[in-house]
């Protein structure tokens, strides 16, 4: 039997619809709805169905391909509309928000070690292949920590659809993910080095930081400024002057 022109249309419009109200299932009642329920919501015979997806499996892999793809597309967009750091940080932002909204489909991918299989496998490798060209060229603006990597960032955005899905409060879930985010901007210095505790510049001259009182031993509180503190207060700092006294006697 020859397939029209006309035919093979219909069957790419009956597989896109499948595949449409496939997502919209699964995100509204779980992967655990039936290829039958599928073709009820979309109005088609079940045959139809099988026909393009033999398996509820291989159906469940399809929606993931094109959400993965979809997730390739924008970060595309991101990346040719705005700076570097912010294509990184607004693609993790959208790439997070529009997967907690199917879940369900995404607990399949990382529930399940025997993902991805071959078709989701290719969009998964332009996945990661995108994140890291937005990642690399944020790093070269100096718009994300240096010792970030793309397997964090994607370990990242994992968890941040756990945490925007469990949050109640929509709104205040997506506050909270965008809090998240921030942690992995680059921080302004004005010099290398750690913490201002003031033991940098007196390392950096051959100087030793005393840790305990000289006299009890207990640990002292760095100052930021002035000179190091020898004594935890000033009853020690007594007690040592006036053995200090009675030896000099």
């Amino acid at each position: 039997m020859t397939t029209t022109p006309d035919g093979r249309a219909d069957a790419r419009r009956n597989r896109e619809l499948v595949l449409r109200t496939a997502a919209r299932v699964f995100t509204e009642e779980g992967t655990g709805a039936s290829l039958g329920r599928i073709a009820q919501r979309a109005g088609v015979g079940a045959g139809t169905v099988y026909r393009h997806f033999p398996s509820k499996e291989i159906l469940i892999e399809a929606v993931l391909a094109e959400h993965v793809e979809d997730m390739v597309a924008a970060a595309a967009r991101w990346r040719a509309r705005a700076a570097p750091g912010d294509a990184l940080f607004g693609f993790l932002l959208e790439a997070i928000e529009r997967s907690a909204g199917r879940r369900h489909v995404c607990d399949a991918l990382t529930g399940d070690r025997s993902w991805p299989r071959a078709g989701l496998a290719r969009g998964t490798r332009r996945f990661h292949e995108a994140l890291e060209r937005l990642l690399r060229e944020a790093r070269q603006a100096g718009a994300i920590r240096a010792d970030v990597r793309a397997d964090d960032l994607a370990a990242l955005a994992a968890g941040g659809v756990t945490l925007r899905s469990a949050h109640r409060d929509e709104a205040r879930g997506s506050q909270v993910v965008r809090l998240l985010l921030d942690g992995l901007r680059a921080r302004a210095v004005t010099e290398p080095g750690s913490f201002r505790d003031g033991t940098g510049a007196l390392a950096r001259h051959g100087t030793t930081v005393p840790r305990h009182c000289a006299e009890c031993g207990a640990v002292l509180r760095v100052r930021a400024t002035g000179r190091p503190a020898r004594y935890c207060g000033p009853a020690c700092r007594q007690r040592a002057h006036r053995r200090r006294r009675a030896g000099r006697g």
